[in-house]
C-alpha cells in the first residue's frame, strides 16, 4: 500500500479512517474527500480486494460528480474487504458499520456500491438504530432503492441519447459491457428509446449480435437465472472482454473500472464512448480516444443518476413521504441531459478531453466554496 499521505492533495481528503475487528476478519476503509460543498455522500462497496487507493479515488470522483450536477453533497467512499458472498457477510457489515458510528451519521451516510444491496442499507440502519444512517433502503421501508429503479442506468441512457443527438451521429448500435445493476437498467431504457444493444456480459460471459439482442428476452432470462443467464444463449456467446471492441457505433462500459487504456482504446469501433461505470478509462485511454475521434462522455457526468437520487433519498431520511419516482426520473434527464452539451463546449473551448472539461467545471464549483468557507486553494 502506498504511504497515506500520498492520497491527499489540495482537494483532500480530509479524512481518512482504517478499521478492522479481529473476531469477524472485517477490514475497511472510509475515505471523506472534501466537504466544501456538503457533507460527505458516496457509496460502499464490498470487495475481496478493495484497497484504500481506489476508495480514495472513487471518493475523489464522488466531489467532481456532485459538483458537476450542482448538488449539495461532498465527495465519500467507504469499502470493505471482504467477499460479498460470504455465509458472514451480514456480520462483517455489522462490525463494519458499528467501527464508523463515531462518523455517521454526522459526517457520512452510507450508500450502496458493488457487493451491497437495499437489505444491506436497511442492516445499516439497524444496526446504529437511525433511519438516516443509509440510503438506498427498500421501498417497503421508506426508501429509495436505486437498484430495483435502475435510476443510474436510466441516466446513462438518457446521456447516449442526448450525446447522440448533439453529436448529429447517425448509427443507433451500442456495445455494452455489463448487465447487473447499472447495465441491464440501461439496456432496458435504450430500448425504450430505439436503440439496438449489440453486445453485453456478465460476470459469467458476454454475448454478441450484430443484428441486435433481444433485450427484453435477456431481462426475463436475467430475472430467472442471474449472471448465468448468458450461458442459455450458446450460439451468442462470445470471449469475455471483447463486448466493447465489437463493430457498434456506441460504447458503454458500464461494470468494472480500468477497462480500457493505452493499449487498448484504440480497438474501440465506435465515435461515442459513455462510462456507465466508474472510472473505465486511464488517461492515457482518454487522450488515445480523442485521438482517434472517439467521443467520451466521463463517468461522473455520465452515470450521476445515482447521485440525482441519492439527494432525494438523503433529503427525505426523516420523512413519512417518499419522493415520488417521477420527479426523480424527470431530474435525472434534465440535470445529465444539460450536462452532456456543457462538457461538450466546454471540451472544444479548452481544445481538451471531456475528462479535463467537466473535472474543471467540477473544480471551479469546489473551489468558489472552499473559497467562501475561508479554505481558499494554495496560489
Amino acid at each position: 500500500m502506498a504511504n497515506v499521505f500520498d492520497l491527499m492533495d489540495q482537494w483532500g481528503p480530509e479524512k481518512i479512517v482504517a478499521v478492522s475487528d479481529h473476531k469477524t476478519g472485517m477490514k475497511g476503509v472510509l475515505v471523506i474527500d472534501n466537504t466544501a460543498r456538503g457533507m460527505g455522500k458516496g457509496g460502499t462497496r464490498m470487495q475481496p480486494n478493495v484497497s484504500a487507493e481506489e476508495v480514495a479515488r472513487l471518493a475523489r470522483v464522488m466531489t467532481w460528480k456532485w459538483a458537476s450536477v450542482d448538488l449539495f453533497y461532498g465527495g465519500a467512499k467507504a469499502g470493505i474487504c471482504a467477499d460479498p458472498a460470504s455465509p458472514y457477510k451480514e456480520e462483517i457489515l455489522r462490525s463494519f458499520v458499528r467501527k464508523l458510528r463515531n462518523e455517521v451519521p454526522e459526517e457520512y451516510v452510507f450508500g450502496l456500491d458493488m457487493g451491497l444491496t437495499e437489505n444491506d442499507a436497511a442492516i445499516i440502519n439497524d444496526e446504529l438504530g437511525d433511519r438516516g444512517a443509509a440510503v438506498g433502503t427498500p421501498y417497503d421501508l421508506g426508501g429509495v432503492p436505486y437498484d430495483q429503479l435502475g435510476v443510474t442506468g436510466f441516466g446513462v441512457a438518457e446521456v447516449v441519447d442526448e450525446a447522440v443527438a448533439t453529436m448529429g451521429l447517425a448509427g443507433r448500435r451500442v456495445a455494452l459491457q455489463g448487465f447487473g445493476a447499472v447495465g441491464h437498467a440501461t439496456a432496458e431504457r435504450l430500448h425504450a428509446l430505439g436503440f439496438q444493444v449489440v453486445s453485453v456480459s456478465t460476470a459469467a460471459g458476454a454475448l454478441h449480435d450484430p443484428n441486435g439482442l433481444d433485450i427484453p428476452e435477456l431481462l426475463r432470462l436475467r430475472a430467472d437465472f442471474g449472471d448465468a443467464f448468458v450461458s442459455n444463449l450458446p450460439e451468442l456467446k462470445i470471449k469475455a472482454g471483447s463486448e466493447l471492441f465489437v463493430d457498434a457505433d456506441i460504447v458503454v462500459p458500464a461494470a468494472l473500472q480500468d477497462v480500457l487504456n493505452g493499449d487498448n482504446a484504440t480497438r474501440i469501433k465506435g465515435k461515442l464512448l459513455v462510462e456507465g461505470a466508474n472510472l473505465p478509462t486511464d488517461a492515457a485511454a482518454q487522450n488515445a480516444l480523442r485521438q482517434a475521434g472517439v467521443t467520451v462522455i466521463p463517468d461522473f457526468v455520465a452515470n450521476a443518476g445515482g447521485v440525482v437520487s441519492a439527494a432525494f433519498a438523503m433529503d427525505s431520511r426523516y420523512s413519512a413521504f417518499r419522493p415520488e419516482t417521477d420527479q426523480i426520473f424527470d431530474a435525472i434527464s434534465t440535470k445529465l441531459r444539460a450536462n452532456v452539451s456543457t462538457v461538450l463546449d466546454e471540451a472544444e473551448r479548452l481544445n481538451g478531453t471531456t475528462h479535463e472539461a467537466a473535472r474543471s467545471l467540477a473544480q471551479d464549483r469546489v473551489r468558489r466554496a472552499m473559497e467562501l468557507r475561508g479554505k481558499p486553494l494554495p496560489v
